[in-house]
């Protein structure tokens, strides 16, 4: 069994070799930053400098998710952005899950570099998504949607349940965070499960459908939601250095332009 979970933000300084670059994440709805707490890991190892806040009203208990606006979490993720920005040639976004959401929030609206999500939400697919305002005033809370992880005694650190007023406050994200992917103009990465039981393909389409800058999807054939934690977790560490490498050196005049929305199948 993993230790237990760590819920205290992570962050690093760059130390490697030619232009300085940072890389803000975040991790999930209810999670904590332990589920990427590996991949923000590896990528300091790379040089990276790397932060990784706790968002509001996660790693407490639920009834503190509750009071929270999804703004909140918005603004803590575009903060730990402009700290890297204030000391790095290039910043890369980088969540899973809703953290993929913010990250593609922040490729909307500050200049990027590029960003790499897995299993990034776009589209609620439970039924009861559309009474979600009104749900929340009767019911406080549903099941956990924590711990989808095909590889054993893996934890993500969630909560064991979903407060149902900040699910509508992930609806209003959603919602509002559709409207503006088609500002998205740096490359983007996708990590996508063949499985998995928290997001559905739908927002891995919609995505597709809204941004124009280049999607390169790469699918995922051994990991569930959480694939952070999971057996695909080592390419996903490895091709997220690739992709800033390869990113980076482009965009310094040494490399080939990313391809539009091309597609990589794992078995």
């Amino acid at each position: 069994m993993n230790k237990l979970p760590d819920f205290s933000p992570f962050l690093s300084s760059w130390n490697g070799i030619g232009p300085r670059v940072g890389v803000v994440m975040s991790h999930g709805f209810t999670g904590s930053p332990h589920s990427v707490r590996p991949w923000a890991e590896h990528l300091a190892a790379a040089g990276f400098a790397v932060r990784l806040p706790l968002l509001p009203g996660h790693g407490t208990i639920w009834q503190d998710m509750a009071k929270r606006s999804w703004r909140e979490w918005h603004r803590a993720v575009d903060e730990a952005y402009l700290e890297l920005a204030a000391e790095c040639d290039y910043v890369f976004t980088a969540g899973l899950s809703m953290g993929g959401t913010l990250a593609l929030r922040i490729a909307a609206t500050r200049p990027v570099a590029g960003t790499v999500v897995v299993n990034p939400g776009l589209v609620l697919d439970d039924p009861r998504a559309v009474i979600v305002a009104a749900l929340k005033y009767v019911v406080k809370t549903t099941p956990a949607i924590a711990n989808d992880i095909l590889k054993p005694d893996q934890d993500e650190g969630a909560y064991a349940r979903t407060p149902v007023a900040a699910a509508h406050q992930l609806k209003k994200m959603y919602k509002d965070t559709a409207a503006i992917l088609p500002r998205i103009s740096s490359p983007v990465l996708v990590y996508k499960s063949t499985v998995d039981n928290v997001i559905s393909t739908a927002s891995l389409e919609f995505l597709r459908d809204r941004v124009t800058a280049p999607v390169d999807v790469r699918y995922l054939g051994n990991s569930y939601h959480v694939a952070t934690l999971d057996n695909d977790a080592p390419e996903i560490f490895e091709g997220t250095v690739e992709f800033i490498q390869r990113t980076v050196a482009t965009l310094a005049g040494r490399g080939p332009s990313p391809e539009k929305d091309t597609a990589h199948e794992q078995a």
